[in-house]
């Protein structure tokens, strides 16, 4: 058992990050380049899905609820050498998510309809944004299951078995994306349709792998009486630590509606404008978002193994790591800026629209950064609900009053709602470093001894 749990804490942040690294470039390359086909065979069929995407989005928040929890308590449980309890956590977090996965799914393809249009698109956009919902709202369960089963060995520190359900998942969507949009070998083009049935079909696949893994690598054998077996404990512990963090990432996703609204008043070459910069953005924090999952996974086992000063000094290595690699990449992306517009569209008036912004998220990135490694931190730590309070307070304060007086009132348009998204960043990075130095483990550890 000792052995066991030496293992699990020695565990290197290279060994864990790299294939996150890899699964997180994929899984936005798939975004990406689905973007990238949407846009030869239409921009308002761009504007359409990245609407929808942002409803959708919304809704995959409430699977997260419980992923995130099952990544903390799992990886906490190990790092205390508690292997038995961690196992039963993994059973409760699939039971949790199936029942999710088939609420949300017949919701959304319910109201799918009522739903898009508070974003007040009209038309063509409308149109291929409500093909999306309907046909991904089918898939969500699917996305829900392989949420909760990628969580748990990652938690175990099976990154790379994770990696490769997701390079097939690609290959699986991007190919249907290809036949959809290219009419590849005589098919019929598709278009929004089509690409949505690639995405159905890679999540189902992804679900059947990660089974099999779960089997393959932790003798987990998981059972469909399995969703009824779900104990009262487990539920309240990953409900404690993951409706805070799901309630701070709910947050973001509502605000983006809202500053959606905005940036649909502006016309359809900065909508379109959006959607593509915000694919191109993810660029700049993908190193960011792996190492800090890969940080996550480490401090929550250290802080179960009370290595405390070796939690605190992984946090400020990382994020040093971080805001360096961002700001390097957002750098080479801003210079390159009308190059790497034109990889996604020839119209002169998005590209005209774009090339701001992209200087706006070399001021954007590095705040980012820093708050996405200490926020994560944080929550490891068991420090859950500052991070929500501190977002809730910013992203409505700051992210949404802003980008409705620098992009509307004072006409800066899109590069007033990145500006905007930058002071909202820049403002909670700040916040959660002062929280992170303040070692938040020592209050929590005296308010459960009061």
């Amino acid at each position: 058992m000792e052995e066991q749990k030496n293992t699990y804490q020695e565990q290197t942040l290279f060994s864990i990050t790299w294939p996150l690294f890899i699964e997180l470039s994929l899984h936005m390359g798939l975004g990406i380049v689905a973007t990238l086909m949407l846009s030869q065979y239409s921009d308002q069929a761009v504007a359409g899905v990245g609407v929808a995407n942002q409803l959708l989005n919304i809704f995959i928040l409430v699977f997260n609820v419980t992923s995130i929890g099952a990544t903390v308590l799992i990886s906490q449980n190990l790092g205390a050498g508690k292997l038995q309890r961690a196992r039963q956590l993994s059973y409760s977090v699939f039971g949790l998510n199936f029942w999710f996965g088939i609420c949300i799914a017949i919701v959304v393809f319910i109201l799918g309809e009522p739903m898009l249009r508070l974003y007040d698109v009209h038309g063509p956009v409308f149109d291929y944004g409500l093909t999306f919902v309907q046909i991904c709202a089918l898939s969500l369960f699917f996305e829900s299951l392989s949420l909760a089963f990628s969580a748990i060995l990652r938690s175990y520190g099976y990154t790379k078995e994770s990696m490769m359900v997701t390079v097939v998942m690609n290959l699986i969507s991007i190919g249907g994306n290809i036949i959809a949009t290219t009419g590849i070998l005589g098919l019929p083009i598709t278009g929004v349709t089509g690409v949505s049935w690639a995405i159905f079909a890679a999540r189902a696949y992804a679900v059947c792998a990660l089974l099999y893994l779960l089997y393959n690598r932790l003798s987990l054998k998981i059972v469909i009486k399995d969703i009824f077996n779900a104990k009262k404990q487990d539920i309240r512990e990953l409900l404690e630590i993951g409706i805070p963090s799901a309630g701070e990432n709910l947050s973001y996703q509502l605000s983006q509606v809202v500053i959606t609204s905005f940036v649909v008043t502006m016309g359809t070459a900065s909508l379109a404008g959006r959607v593509y910069i915000l694919n191109i953005s993810m660029l700049c924090f993908l190193f960011t978002v792996a190492i800090a999952q890969g940080t996550q996974l480490l401090v929550a086992r250290y802080i179960g193994g009370k290595q405390y000063d070796r939690a605190l000094k992984r946090g400020i290595q990382t994020l040093k790591i971080a805001m360096f690699a961002s700001t390097f990449v957002s750098l080479i992306i801003a210079f390159g800026g009308d190059f790497v517009l034109r990889v996604f569209t020839e119209d002169p008036a998005i590209i005209m629209v774009g090339l701001p912004v992209l200087w706006a998220i070399v001021f954007v990135e590095p705040g980012r950064a820093m708050n996405i490694v200490l926020m994560s931190s944080l929550k490891s730590a068991g420090d859950v609900r500052f991070p929500v309070i501190i977002g809730i307070i910013s992203m409505w304060g700051i992210a949404v009053s802003l980008s409705y007086f620098l992009g509307i009132h004072y006409g800066l348009g899109l590069l007033g709602i990145w500006l905007a998204q930058g002071a909202d960043e820049w403002l909670r990075g700040c916040f959660a470093l002062k929280r992170w130095l303040s070692k938040p483990w020592e209050r929590l550890t005296k308010a459960v001894l009061n």
